[in-house]
């Protein structure tokens, strides 16, 4: 819902700052006051070409903002999610505006972020119906018309029904088609990967072996100088020779002289302690180096057993250009895969099998929902051709046009002479829909968006939105020239659907008709004052005594005098009293 539209320096506007409620909303003023400036302003926020023309004269920018509510259940935000314009705990959005005459560039913000202006009109036209803008204007989208019959006739659930099933159908025919694709080069595929796997045995593969195998390349390469290094240790721990006395023997003597001489001092026992550990480390160095040792085995014939299982390690991972690791694991993956692709021809009959069934399933439920939407889209068009009637078209003809195309690879379905048919399918169904209307006789079913533009255009917009208001998913409807070429009667009754499809959504109607004002929940005047050679446009809400002059003067013009504001007061009673009954505990019934 609109809550808040701030307008500065656009066209005659200065600066209007203008805060909505929900309900019915009217706008008056004279003409030439700049009511159709708001409707502009409007479609501004919904994407429309904003360029330097709108700039009020003699200024240097024009801003446009627009604050929205919008129920956190609201599909709009799914939109705004998918763009990251979704602000965490928030239920509004703000969309800016702003033209600069010097480079005549726009910005357009979305929740404070730059964005393009097909994502602005992607979520702006999910906010605003403007009528008048066949364009932009959801109800002349043939797209919208699907959900449209299906949300009138309660067909949701029976659709998701038929979604669930198509996703299913899909997903088979996805497989399948992979399948049918590898089982063409299934006996290629198959002799790589048995390649692969007896490669792989056949090198007894182990995760870590070339590093190892490296390592003791290196120790045999350094052989001499390894034994030279661990003798020399060796010696200097344990050598007899009384000159040079190898460390082992020299721990035991200075563990001896230190026993001595904690004798004759105690102060000197933590000496010994220190001294027979040190002994003690000695004894295991030693030990520790004479394994050692012993287990050098500097053997000529294994480096070159090595460097042959290098070579083989290495020829394999440049055949397939992969580590060991990879490959080890790739050869697991092979037997899964050589057993699925032996097995392909027995997957792929049991999965046409499974595609012929889901065909006729999904075929069968399909047509049930197609023959559920051709009842609806009778009763559909039966009222709107009624709301038509109310509003003074009585010989206009609406029609709900549901189409099914062949298909050779759709689903199946029953044919009109108790044989079968194949055709095309989607998520939502077989059928493809959309609404066609005939003005006056004689005129062919057209297109919607081919319908007269104007006043006869706004009634037919009129009569189709009362009808489908309950299932309209966009909250703000904007109505102009609704009421032209109306009056008396049709007028009472233009304002009371106008006042009906506000019980569902907020509506906006700049309005020329004294009987379609007073059913407004509230009014705004558009008024233009010249000052100091300059026009500006000027909008303010009403009181209830100034709506009776304004509806007063709507009726008989300026000066509004006694007679006419009496009239003026009985219509809004009037109006109210209509309303009143047609509310109970908050739930609107359906309008006569």
């Amino acid at each position: 819902m609109l809550i808040e539209l701030s307008i500065t320096n656009f066209a005659i506007i200065e600066q209007v700052t203008l805060r909505f409620q929900a309900g019915f909303t009217v706008l008056s003023g004279e003409t030439g006051a700049g009511k159709s400036i708001i409707i502009d302003a409007l479609g501004m926020l919904r994407g429309d070409r904003f360029d330097v023309s709108y700039i009020r004269t003699h200024c240097e920018k024009a801003r446009i903002e627009g604050v929205f509510h919008v129920n956190r259940q609201s599909a709009i935000h799914q939109i705004l999610e998918e763009h990251g314009l979704n602000e965490e705990d928030e239920d509004h959005i703000i969309i800016l505006r702003e033209i600069t005459r010097d480079t005549g560039r726009t910005i357009t913000r979305i929740n404070g972020r730059a964005v393009n202006n097909t994502i602005l009109r992607e979520i702006g036209t999910s906010l605003i119906d403007i009528q008048g803008q066949h364009e932009g204007m959801s109800l002349f989208n043939a797209k919208t018309h699907l959900d449209m019959l299906d949300r009138f006739g309660k067909l949701m659930p029976l659709r998701q029904q038929v979604a669930d099933l198509v996703i299913q159908l899909r997903t088979i025919r996805q497989e399948l088609t992979a399948l049918r694709h590898a089982a063409q080069q299934r006996n290629e595929r198959i002799a790589e990967l048995v390649q692969l796997r007896d490669d792989v045995q056949t090198a007894a593969l182990v995760e870590g072996e070339e590093e190892r195998l490296t390592q003791e390349r290196a120790l045999i390469h350094n052989g001499a100088r390894i034994t030279e290094l661990v003798t020399s240790a060796y010696q200097i721990l344990n050598s007899d020779d009384r000159h040079a006395r190898g460390l082992v023997t020299n721990s035991v003597l200075l563990s001896q002289h230190l026993g001595d001489l904690a004798k004759i001092d105690p102060e000197a026992e933590s000496l010994v302690t220190q001294s027979t550990d040190i002994q003690y480390a000695i004894e295991e160095l030693l030990s520790a180096v004479r394994n050692y040792r012993d287990r050098i085995d500097f053997d000529p014939q294994r480096i070159e057993e090595i460097e042959d299982r290098i070579t083989v390690l290495r020829m394999i991972q440049r055949k397939y250009r992969a580590s060991v690791s990879e490959l080890i694991q790739r050869a697991n993956l092979a037997n899964e895969e050589i057993e699925r692709l032996e097995h392909s021809a027995e997957h792929i009959s049991l999965l046409e099998q499974q595609e012929q069934t889901l065909r006729r399933k999904t075929g069968a439920l399909a047509q049930q929902l197609s023959t559920k939407r051709a009842d609806h889209a009778q009763i559909l068009a039966q009222a709107v051709e009624q709301s038509a009637h109310d509003l003074a078209m009585p010989r206009v003809r609406f029609h709900v046009q549901q189409q099914i195309v062949p298909a050779p690879d759709g689903i199946i379905i029953a044919a009109p002479n108790g044989d079968t048919q194949t055709v095309a399918y989607e998520r939502t169904g077989i059928d493809k829909v959309e609404f066609l209307i005939a003005p006056n006789p004689g005129e062919e079913l057209k297109p919607l968006a081919k319908t007269a533009s104007g006043g006869e255009g706004s009634r037919l917009f009129l009569a189709l939105k009362a009808v489908l208001s309950q299932v309209d998913t966009i909250e703000t409807m904007v109505f102009d020239e609704v009421d032209t070429g109306v009056g008396g009667r049709a007028g009472f009754v233009v304002g009371e659907k106008l006042w009906h499809i506000s019980r569902h959504h907020q509506v906006l109607c700049i309005s020329h008709l004294a009987q379609v004002a007073t059913f407004g929940d509230s009014h705004f005047a558009i008024t233009k004052r010249i000052s100091a050679e300059r026009t500006a446009t000027q909008v303010a809400p009403l009181s209830q005594s100034d709506r009776i002059d304004e509806i007063a003067a709507m009726l008989d013009g300026h000066p509004v005098t006694d007679q006419s504001r009496l009239v003026a007061r009985d219509m809004i009673h009037r109006a109210q009293q209509h309303k009143s009954q047609h509310t109970t505990n908050g739930t609107v019934t359906t309008a006569s």
